[in-house]
């Protein structure tokens, strides 16, 4: 289980390993407490969604899913990815509300972000690297979580350094853009070579 912690944290980061939900990465990176907001509503839409997800696959979806109907041979895998985004939509907008609700402020700064984590492709990742690699619905709890924090501790490290960035003399070519790129490769880097030793 801490196999499964480690490696979905620092060395197969969502967000700097497989560069899933990098669009949202670089448009709130750029002040900590929003990233720290977003951090948050990742990592519990991600806990919620893999494991609610391998709850549906395994229980509905996988080969076999159906012996206890005396199906044994019906496999409806193929609606995986439909019945994913379906459950990843609901969880957004449940999170959404709670927010809008108990906290009007971070509702208002994450604005249009918090409904495009619906379409973000680190979110959908989760689910179908869950059944990638065949984890169980104890498992895939754990790396729900796991990659959620992952990728929460890859924006909120960006949005620190592109805060302290922002008063340095940086050269006219890696202003914005550039400089935000160059960031997340150091940041990469840093993150696998910290798996390195943590293995």
């Amino acid at each position: 289980m801490t196999d499964i912690f480690f490696t979905a944290v620092f060395s197969e980061n969502l967000a700097l390993s497989f560069f899933l939900g990098i669009c949202t990465f670089l448009a709130v990176s750029q002040r900590v407490d929003t990233a720290f907001g977003l951090g948050i509503a990742v990592i519990v839409i991600q806990t919620i969604t893999v494991t609610a997800n391998a709850f549906v696959y395994h229980a509905l979806l996988a080969p076999g899913a159906w012996s206890w109907a005396g199906l044994p041979d019906l496999d409806l895998s193929y609606l995986a990815l439909i019945a994913f985004i379906g459950i990843i939509a609901a969880m957004v907008q449940i999170t959404e509300m709670v927010l809008d609700r108990y906290l009007p402020v971070l509702h208002r700064a994450l604005g249009i972000f918090l409904p495009l984590i619906t379409v973000n492709c680190a979110i959908l990742g989760g689910s179908l690297f869950m059944v990638e690699r065949e984890y169980t619905i104890g498992e895939a709890a754990i790396f729900g979580f796991s990659s959620g924090f992952g990728w929460a501790l890859a924006i909120i490290a960006f949005a620190a350094i592109r805060e302290r960035i922002r008063y340095s003399d940086m050269p006219n070519g890696l202003n914005g853009l550039g400089s935000a790129f160059l960031i997340t490769g150091l940041l990469s880097l840093g993150f696998a070579a910290f798996a390195g030793a943590a293995g």
